[in-house]
């Protein structure tokens, strides 16, 4: 399993996202949610709204997810692929019958 932490600019991206991903069969499930994201940009601190989508899906699915996130944004945003070490069964269960192991899966 792979977890996918995204950071988007509005609620509208995250979600057409996050849907995108569930009808192509890449997530099991996807949640997004309001931020508030400080960086040094040219020298400077900045303050401003960022919203997350998390994905929760197979581990080999990395390039085809970025490929949808690129459909539907422009801007470098954050993308980590982070893997989980504890599970819950049922989940595990849940994830495997909707998203195929198959790594090579294309879009």
């Amino acid at each position: 399993m792979k977890l996918y932490y995204i950071t988007l600019n509005n609620a509208d991206e995250a979600r057409q996202i996050g849907r995108a991903l569930l009808e192509q069969k890449l997530a099991v499930c996807v949640n997004w949610f309001p931020i508030t994201c400080a960086y040094i940009w040219k020298g400077e601190i900045t303050e401003e709204p960022e919203m997350v989508l998390i994905v929760k899906t197979q581990a080999g699915y990395r390039e085809q997810i970025e490929g949808v996130i690129r459909q539907y944004i422009n801007y470098t945003n954050f993308i980590a692929e982070i893997s989980p070490t504890e599970i819950n069964q049922h989940f595990l269960e849940w994830l495997n019958a909707e998203v195929p192991l198959n790594s090579l899966k294309k879009m």
